[in-house]
């Protein structure tokens, strides 16, 4: 797409030589480097609640946002004004910053590598809203249908479509049109009298709304969602103490991604506050181990994962990044500030909320490769133990590596067999010393339905989580049960 094709330039009557203006005018105080980062985002949600539509929400928001680098400091403005004479405000109060002889704005630009993972003709949120509104209804009546103790049902479905414009003082110009769509279903179930019990499932990505009518219907989440409350009403207090834990494959690699996946992003380790620090080329996890971020993912059918970018925010294409191979480190999740400072490329891992936001390294879709064990035998093989499937919210310490997990559906391993579900469990451990304790790597890797949200310093980005079964030998589990 050339410029003057472009969503901005047709919208807004933007120009190439605004663009250089713009930029002069970021540079105009001295700098080593000047971006704008440009958006337009429209966004639409539907609740059903007590099998009532409650809620129906649609807005635009739209900005720039100015950004100059110099050296390890950045000055950062932004304006919900794209008029001329507010960009360039902008770029003077991200100008002052800098101090010494203005930079030099490459003439002209050249239009940034880009992958084309989501070619869909029509984004979610131009679809009926009829047809929404039936996906969230069609979710209510599956979940009250799967059981009779599910007594209250919420589903929700939210779209949205997310037009960037990207152009750096280097004479890079990006472009890209980012359609996501999600939905959510939570389930409560209890017997008579007894205490309620939670279920949650959704799932969506960088899809049409074909894909909750032909792959992962309304009903697929709602009875999982279900599903998931209704064994919780047998479920039993979790031990405590030391054991073997067995991450189910799929949604518990969030625990990669908070225990791991962070303390790998640049900047913790540009200053030396990370656990991984200093450490590449040093066996970090047990050799069965192999951790990559890839941003480049499709779904198997139509569509790309949660966290999957033609380009990141600042307009440098995605790319699959081998972070950690056969348990050795191979290397940090890099944006273009870190990249310069480390005299690294960038990894294509500079992400930002929205245009109010700086970018910072951080994940896209982040997984263990699948190993040769065969998942059935990986549970056989323990005595006593752990076997967990859904987790729910958690935090890591960077700096120590140290994490606290709640795992919202696990069950207890007797003689090589899952038995009773248990209920309150937590998993306490710390990311590079866990890794080292895996002994057995399944075949059977998958990937999140695609729910993830991370967050960092404040802002909220789409990822994608995967991992095959795996067997830790050595983990603290915090429950009730002595």
């Amino acid at each position: 797409m050339g410029f003057s094709q472009s969503f901005f330039a047709a919208r807004f009557g933007l120009s190439e030589h605004d663009l250089e203006a713009y930029l002069i005018e970021a540079l105009s105080a001295g700098g080593d480097y000047a971006d704008l980062y440009f958006e337009y985002l429209t966004t639409s949600s539907i609740g059903i609640d007590e099998s009532i539509v409650k809620s129906a929400t649609e807005g635009v928001t739209l900005g720039v946002g100015v950004r100059v680098i110099v050296g390890e400091r950045t000055g950062y403005a932004y304006s919900d004004d794209l008029s001329p004479e507010k960009i360039r405000k902008a770029a003077r109060v991200a100008a002052c910053i800098a101090k010494g002889p203005a930079s030099v704005v490459k003439s002209g630009f050249e239009e940034a590598r880009a992958h084309n993972l989501y070619p869909m003709i029509h984004a979610p949120n131009e679809m009926g809203l009829e047809e929404r509104v039936a996906l969230v209804r069609r979710a209510d009546e599956a979940a009250r249908a799967y059981d009779k103790r599910v007594f209250q049902v919420q589903a929700t479905y939210a779209d949205s479509l997310r037009h960037v414009l990207v152009a750096t003082s280097e004479g890079r110009l990006s472009f890209d049109r980012q359609p996501m769509a999600r939905m959510s279903v939570m389930a409560l179930a209890r017997e008579e009298n007894g205490t309620p019990q939670h279920g949650y499932a959704g799932g969506g990505g960088r899809v049409t709304l074909d894909y909750f009518l032909n792959e992962k219907t309304p009903e697929f989440f709602a009875r999982e969602a279900a599903r998931q409350a209704v064994v919780q009403l047998s479920a039993v207090d979790a031990p405590a103490g030391e054991t073997i834990v067995v991450l189910g494959p799929g949604w518990p690699g969030i625990l990669l991604h908070e225990a791991v996946g962070h303390g790998l992003e640049a900047d913790f380790n540009r200053k030396g506050t990370s656990a991984f620090s200093g450490r590449v080329g040093q066996q970090v996890a047990s050799p069965l181990c192999t951790v990559v971020d890839n941003g480049t993912i499709r779904h198997d059918a139509g569509g790309s994962r949660r966290g999957s970018l033609n380009v990141d925010d600042e307009g440098m294409p995605t790319q699959e990044n081998v972070l950690i191979e056969n348990g050795v480190l191979r290397g940090y999740l890099q944006d273009k500030l870190s990249s310069r400072l480390l005299k690294t490329a960038s990894t294509g891992n500079g992400r930002r909320e929205s245009y109010q936001h700086i970018p910072m390294p951080r994940m896209t879709n982040t997984y263990m490769l699948a190993g040769e064990s065969d998942p059935e035998e990986i549970v056989r093989s323990v005595k006593k133990g752990l076997y967990c499937t859904t987790f729910g919210g958690g935090q890591v310490d960077i700096t120590s590596g140290n994490f606290v997990f709640s795992a919202t559906e696990s069950y207890l391993i007797e003689d090589g067999k899952l038995t009773r579900p248990v209920r309150g469990a937590s998993l306490i451990g710390n990311g590079p010393e866990a890794l080292k304790f895996v002994s057995m790597v399944g075949n059977d890797l998958k990937l999140d339905e695609g729910i993830g949200v991370c967050g960092k310093e404040g802002q909220s980005v789409p990822v994608g989580v995967g991992i095959p079964t795996v067997r830790i030998d050595k983990m603290t589990v915090g429950g009730t049960a002595a």
